[in-house]
């Protein structure tokens, strides 16, 4: 039996807390950029936050036997499978919150964000992640979360074309990042994406291009042209971009997360 008081950090360190908190707030940005008012804000953010948290815990959850089977400590599903019960529960509570948010931010916004962007995140779960078209979720997902953003204002408005082209190459970028660390226990688990058949030393460089390009996008292609602000991020990607390539050890990796946050910035600001 699992604690009453131990069964929030439990739920926490199973929905992936860093990558559930980092897609949530970026959704409260473009929204605030969209221009929702409050009320809107909050209500998209909740709705993506229970789509992100069905992601995290079906990840787990799926995967948790095999990690079991490879001796992932780290992963407390492996190790406590008395606490699988109380994750099912929380995820069919997700479940209904992000159907029913969902509804409640328009009908087009809906099925973007159950099809395209949790649908992809399951996909991913399910299957995709242990094949070379691992990085395809999340260029679909990163890429209509803008249309989820934008598709939920009065009247419903098709996100910019760019805006969705950024979303889809961070998305891509965000995926390579966040494998680097896990490659080999990944591996042993079977699961043998595009970031395992790139490689350790690849991954970086092919993430920080992929990024680039987007910083490129998102600095040159808003209406209006480049600004002050669009050329100062550009200057700052370059260096970043320098650093990532002939960068020794763990700078390579911090570099091109630093390159995904000015994208998000460039992304929010355009």
């Amino acid at each position: 039996m699992v604690p009453v008081t131990s069964l929030t950090p439990l739920l926490v360190r199973t929905c992936h807390p860093a990558p559930t908190v980092a897609v949530t707030t970026l959704s409260v940005l473009l929204a605030v950029s969209a221009g929702h008012v409050a009320g809107a804000v909050v209500l998209v953010c909740l709705a993506v936050l229970a789509g992100q948290l069905c992601i995290g815990w079906s990840n787990d959850l799926l995967d948790a036997d095999r990690d079991r089977m490879v001796g992932r400590a780290d992963k407390l599903l492996a190790t406590r499978t008395e606490a699988r019960r109380f994750v099912w529960i929380a995820l069919t509570a997700a479940a209904v919150a992000c159907a029913v948010l969902s509804v409640l931010t328009g009908a087009w916004s809906t099925v973007v964000h159950l099809v395209l962007v949790v649908g992809s995140g399951l996909a991913y779960n399910v299957g995709l992640k242990r094949t070379w078209w691992s990085w395809l979720p999340y260029a679909i997902a990163f890429g209509a979360l803008p249309s989820v953003v934008w598709l939920a204002l009065e009247p419903p408005r098709a996100a910019p074309l760019w805006m969705m082209a950024v979303g889809a190459l961070l998305g891509v970028g965000a995926h390579l990042l966040n494998a680097l660390p896990d490659l080999d226990d990944d591996a042993a688990t079977g699961v043998r994406g595009l970031p395992h058949k790139l490689g350790p030393v690849a991954v970086p460089v092919v993430a920080t291009g992929v990024l680039a390009t987007a910083s490129v996008i998102a600095a040159l292609a808003p209406a209006g042209g480049p600004t002050s602000s669009s050329w100062l991020g550009l200057a700052l990607v370059v260096v970043l971009g320098v650093a990532a390539l002939v960068g020794r050890g763990k700078t390579p990796f911090r570099a091109a997360m630093g390159i995904a946050a000015v994208n998000v910035v460039l992304l929010v600001v355009g």
